[in-house]
């Protein structure tokens, strides 16, 4: 952490140089990180792991840093919302290629707004900023963030929502060692968050279960966003049928990204599209992908099958998850 005193809140609204990574209400104070393009470009996340290089980072009173939000000018920031293992990160990336958007990845601050969510709009406005006027921000948030979706969107907002079908999901989280690590760390967190949305959800008896509850928290929560914004434009996409095409006209359409169509024609054959886009060292392709739910689909048709019919029988008094499991195919 670097001992030089913070940016003015004319410096910090002026542009996307400094990035608020962090902020603490309790403590008055934010975490300010000196961003070029080049590092908004390569970053897979903005959270904590970023500070395991060395970064240009200040602490400054959280009074500056609401006295920069007031001052910025932008408020238009586009978002991605998700459920999780669906290519945000992909997409992001890919987005973040053409020359008129600025991605911005699972910054921590989004995470700190659960605990004080009467920051959204400063969070949403200082998210806004970019190093071009002709630039637009597209802000990839952390899948639990979605609680907060509406007040970060805004009532005329742009969004991105992200899923896959229940059982594509539930096959996806069985087929790694880190996600099964995942979704039990998350595994309490999620109950308390979906007990208001679907109330009649048994105890889990298997993996295979506990992972159609966190689909089902997941893409309730995005359902209980989209009724709370009529006036947003969201489009919703099911990751794997996008896979099958990934076309991003569409999506730059519905969320009106400044892109010439020979820029996004070109990203259709981007490399990033055969890579683990949260480690781009590694490979995973759409065809891997498709392999491993396939594999883990066999290996564990019976629980998944139980798991989905536990949420069949939970859609009985859930409206949000019945109009989830529509979309999603089940």
């Amino acid at each position: 952490m670097s001992s030089a005193p913070p940016p003015s809140a004319e410096e910090i609204a002026c542009d996307a140089t400094w990035l608020v990574q962090a902020f603490d209400p309790a403590a008055g104070a934010a975490r300010l990180i000196r961003m070029a393009p080049e590092d908004y470009r390569s970053a897979s996340f903005l959270d904590d792991r970023m500070l395991q290089s060395p970064v240009d980072a200040r602490i400054a009173p959280l009074a500056l840093v609401e006295g920069a939000a007031r001052l910025t000018k932008r408020d238009d920031a586009r978002w991605i919302f998700h459920i999780g293992h669906v290519g945000s990160t992909l997409i992001a990336r890919l987005l973040g290629e053409l020359e008129g958007v600025l991605s911005v990845r699972e910054p921590r601050l989004l995470r700190d707004l659960l605990g004080a969510p009467q920051h959204a709009g400063s969070a949403r406005r200082l998210l806004s900023r970019t190093f071009a006027e002709d630039q637009v921000a597209l802000v990839k948030a952390t899948s639990f963030v979605s609680e907060l979706a509406p007040s970060l969107i805004g009532e005329n907002g742009h969004a991105l929502f992200l899923t896959a079908s229940p059982r594509n999901y539930i096959a996806c989280i069985l087929a790694g060692e880190n996600s099964i690590t995942e979704l039990n760390a998350l595994a309490p967190s999620r109950a308390q968050r979906i007990a208001s949305r679907v109330p009649r959800l048994p105890q889990p008896r298997s993996a295979a279960d506990l992972a159609a509850i966190a689909w089902a928290c997941e893409a309730t929560s995005l359902e209980a966003a989209a009724e709370a914004l009529p006036g947003a434009t969201i489009l919703w996409v099911d990751f794997d049928c996008w896979l099958d095409d990934p076309e991003l006209t569409a999506i730059a359409e519905a969320l009106e990204l400044p892109a010439a169509p020979a820029a996004l024609a070109e990203l259709k054959d981007s490399p990033l599209l055969a890579r683990y886009s949260k480690a781009l060292e590694y490979e995973y392709s759409a065809g891997l992908r498709r392999e491993l739910i396939a594999e883990a689909s066999a290996h564990f048709a019976g629980e998944i099958d139980a798991a989905l019919a536990m949420l069949g029988q939970a859609a009985e008094t859930s409206p949000l998850l019945k109009r989830s499991l529509g979309r999603g195919g089940e």
